[in-house]
């Protein structure tokens, strides 16, 4: 609750008119009872009716005031919430932009998303109930059993033997509710990450026929979810259902103690004989037996809805827990207080001596070093886990190397900001990765330095034009989600553009022409010829034929750099590049 409160505070305005307006109305509730009592006592008892309408006038503008109130202070209370929650929202999505990728290799995609979306809802609940409101319930029980003790402090004693029975009750009660919240929390989070997972999977799961097998597997977490909710819901039941049990004996207890002596004072009233002194009948009237179950009513209220608050609470408490855990998660790439702050140059690559495993027990790269000049275009050749992405990857800093250092124009990656690293190079990746949206927001992705004009120009530069003409919207047509109606080949000159509107000094591809059809060979080729144009390039590549014309190429094997030279160079050596092609250009293949 503190840390949540750094968020409401921006906003605590509305919660103090909130509060003053549910303090308003608590007061306006109060005295309906008593205007009934003097109603009933002075009025009905008697027979006298002069004036008996402005006691009815008073009790319809407290019952309105009370209901306008009560509006009127659940939408302040909820405009602070959601406007807080809006806030809180933010900062864990800005939180999980800067997490790094090691993070997201060890968190599954649909757990995270949970947080952003079911565990902050679970906070909207506890607001939209009215969580100020617990302390106007506490607040009301003070007055009400002021009032109580004053109309007759025996029947109020009488009235309260219950009491010490409900409270035991919800002690017991609330650690199991709360562990059976934890419970249904962590299953529905279990949900979520098997639903993204299979969702994007499902072209594979429908391509191998595990439609039964995936359809079994959710139904077992889709049971264990509603056996946990129902576990939740019992309890919920049990407390609620012990409140109204204790609720009811307690009128029947004041029925009976207070109704009796009411009936009595009636009765000594009626044959003219004094009221008994010292007893509770002395104060006891009709009147005041009704007030006093209204009050009781009123502070049953309060208790009924405190023991459902309290699982509203305990809801919300374990899914802030959660978020705020996710926001104390510290996995991030950190950053040099001083950064350097020099120009793009010309893009010299050096890594020394680097060693990195994502397990740290099983090294991927051992002790690489090479050297990349500027405007030089190398690649890396080398069998499927020798480490060749792992090199692009380390460039960027989406992982920290283990030991040894990379330096570009001789500056450690180290030591310049994260954004100004990445802008430095640019990436074309064998997958790309398409936002919804439009052609043209994909090729600029919001960065400001790159208007529509420049990113139009980039595109027309690589000939996307032809490619775009087909659609009626041009550069503006629609993007589904993951570029769903672009082919392979079309993502990847939209890809270009990216890099090309970008002018990173150092360029990389990873397979980035592995995948195209026949039609997009031609504009994918003079796209890459393009675009490495004056730059530094690096390039991975599993067929060797497309990396014939550059100036080194690096051969990896099992995380060590083992060869290097020209095409001509290496085949002459008959080493490891020479089986390597052998195994692509024999006749057998």
């Amino acid at each position: 609750m503190k840390r949540l409160w750094q968020f409401v505070s921006p906003y605590q305005r509305w919660l103090w008119i909130s509060l003053g307006l549910l303090v308003l109305t608590s007061a306006l509730g109060l005295v309906q009872p008593m205007l009934i009592r003097f109603a009933i006592d002075d009025y009905l008892m008697k027979g006298e009716m002069a004036g008996f309408g402005w006691i009815l006038g008073g009790v319809a503008i407290a019952v309105l005031g009370e209901l306008a109130g009560r509006a009127l202070q659940a939408y302040t209370l909820d405009l602070a919430g959601q406007n807080a929650l809006l806030d809180l929202r933010l900062e864990v999505f800005s939180h999980l932009q800067r997490l790094s990728a090691r993070f997201y290799d060890r968190n599954p995609i649909g757990k995270l998303i949970g947080r952003v979306t079911t565990d902050i809802e679970s906070l909207g609940e506890m607001f939209a109930s009215g969580v100020v409101t617990i302390l106007g319930d506490l607040l009301n029980l003070i007055a009400i059993l002021s009032i109580l003790f004053w109309l007759d402090w025996q029947l109020t004693l009488v009235a309260l033997c219950s009491v010490p029975v409900l409270l035991v009750t919800t002690m017991w009660t609330r650690v199991r509710v709360r562990r059976a919240y934890e419970k249904m929390i962590s299953k529905r989070s279990q949900l979520n990450a098997y639903l993204h997972e299979q969702a994007s999977g499902m072209s594979l799961v429908q391509g191998f026929r595990r439609e039964r097998r995936t359809k079994r597997k959710f139904d077992e977490i889709n049971e264990s979810l509603c056996e946990s909710q129902l576990e939740s819901v019992n309890w919920e039941s049990i407390l609620s259902a012990l409140t109204e049990m204790l609720s009811s004996v307690t009128m029947a207890l004041i029925l009976w103690y207070g109704g009796g002596q009411a009936l009595e004072a009636l009765s000594l009233r009626a044959s003219g004989l004094p009221s008994t002194t010292g007893g509770v009948a002395a104060g006891m009237t009709l009147g005041t037996l009704v007030a006093f179950l209204q009050y009781m009513e009123r502070f049953f209220g309060p208790l009924t809805e405190l023991s459902m608050k309290y699982t509203v609470m305990q809801n919300a408490m374990t899914a802030s827990d959660r978020v705020f855990r996710l926001l104390d998660n510290d996995d991030k790439m950190p950053e040099s207080p001083t950064p350097f702050q020099g120009p793009k140059t010309a893009g010299h690559i050096r890594f020394n001596n680097v060693v990195f495993g994502y397990d740290e027990a099983n090294p991927v790269l051992k002790g690489v070093t090479f050297e990349v000049r500027p405007g030089e275009k190398v690649a890396f050749v080398g069998a499927t886990g020798a480490g060749k992405t792992t090199i692009l990857k380390l460039l960027t800093r989406l992982y920290e190397v283990s030991s040894g250092s990379i330096e570009i124009d001789g500056i450690n990656v180290k030591d310049y900001g994260l954004k100004d690293l990445r802008s430095r190079v640019g990436i074309v990746q064998q997958d790309v990765f398409l936002f919804a949206g439009n052609i043209i927001d994909n090729i600029h992705l919001g960065h400001p330095e790159i208007d529509d004009a420049a990113a139009r120009a980039a595109a027309d530069e690589l000939h996307l034009d032809v490619v775009v003409s087909r659609f009626p919207g041009g550069y503006h047509e629609p993007v589904r989600e993951r570029g769903k109606g672009l082919s392979s080949g079309e993502r990847q000159l939209i890809s270009f553009a990216r890099v090309l509107a970008l002018k990173p000094a150092v360029l990389a591809l990873d397979e980035a022409t592995s995948s195209v059809d026949s039609r997009m060979e031609d504009l994918l080729q003079q796209a890459v010829g393009r675009v490495m144009k004056d730059r530094t390039s690096l390039i991975i590549a599993h067929r060797l034929s497309t990396i014939r014309d550059v100036d080194r190429i690096l051969v990896m094997h099992k995380g060590e750099l083992v060869e290097q030279g020209s095409h001509s160079d290496l085949l002459a050596k008959k080493g490891f590049y020479w089986k390597l092609y052998r195994l692509q250009y024999s006749p057998a293949n």
